[in-house]
């Protein structure tokens, strides 16, 4: 029996589009079976993702980017401008639920046989703390789509238990110290960013605080998010004694940004995920 406080996480982070490098790689370890994991995190994309590929739906998530992610339906800046939202999750997820839905079953018994936990991060709008929820087969959808909830680009305010959440990137971009805090000695991290990518305050940062100023610790933390994500890339380039921390990230030339529409670079970089993630297993 494993001892609790060492286990081994996955940890996915968001990033819109630029998640389709951690897509590949999560393909990759579907395809062969690779589950030494006893602990998963994601956020936004990054915890959508990890649903598919612990549903057993290899193919899934590319699926849905050249089915449902490239129509102008899902991202269209005309509506945005026109104060719509940049990126209508509602119809992603009235789409996928009804045409392509994750087969909640299957990845919720077989977490259950394995004695695993899955995790999906949002942020509160009260304390600008993160969420991290244990989602069930009636809650994993809506706790994906309130991790991907981007303020401003998606304009709506979702709620989970009452509170009034959002995109789990604000508070915890990259979630390994809480793997670490659960117990996690050795963590993989699929990350949407190059490894040596430094993060500096959002010029959207004055916006989002104007917008959001009826919650003024959810602003504090937009404010200082660049900081806690560059704190957590330290952490990952500077683990604690005693733990290994292996980082899978794109390439600084990929291409690919957060609401990317280009079909083969987006293929591109999916296959270059996939190749990566092969690589990984033969090293592990």
């Amino acid at each position: 029996m494993k001892n609790k406080n060492r286990k081994t996480a996955l940890v996915v982070e968001g990033g819109g589009m630029r998640g389709v490098f951690a897509a590949g790689i999560l393909h990759a370890f579907g395809r062969e079976n690779f589950d030494p994991f006893d602990l998963y995190i994601g956020v936004s994309a990054g915890a959508c993702h990890l649903a598919s590929h612990l549903a057993g739906q290899n193919d899934r998530n590319f699926d849905i980017t050249v089915r449902y992610a490239l129509s102008s339906e899902f991202i269209n800046i005309r509506r945005f401008l026109g104060g719509g939202h940049l990126m209508n999750l509602d119809w992603m997820w009235e789409q996928t639920i009804a045409n392509y839905r994750l087969n909640l079953k299957y990845l919720f018994d077989n977490l259950r046989v394995k004695n695993k936990e899955y995790f999906v991060v949002a942020t509160s709008m009260k304390t600008g703390e993160a969420l991290y929820l244990k989602p069930d087969e009636s809650t994993l959808e809506d706790h994906l789509k309130i991790s991907s909830s981007l303020p401003v680009f998606y304009r709506n305010i979702l709620k989970v238990n009452g509170e009034p959440a959002t995109d789990g990137g604000i508070a915890d971009a990259i979630p390994v110290r809480r793997a670490h805090q659960m117990g996690a000695n050795k963590i993989i991290v699929l990350r949407s960013r190059p490894t040596d990518y430094v993060k500096k305050q959002s010029p959207l940062t004055f916006i989002l605080s104007f917008y959001f100023r009826k919650y003024p610790r959810l602003v504090e933390k937009i404010k200082t998010r660049a900081q806690n994500y560059m704190a957590t890339v330290n952490f990952i380039h500077n683990p604690p004694e005693g733990v290994r921390i292996a980082e899978l990230a794109p390439p600084g030339n990929s291409g690919v940004g957060r609401i990317t529409q280009n079909e083969a670079v987006l293929r591109a970089n999916y296959e270059a995920g996939i190749e990566y993630g092969y690589k990984f297993m033969k090293q592990w």
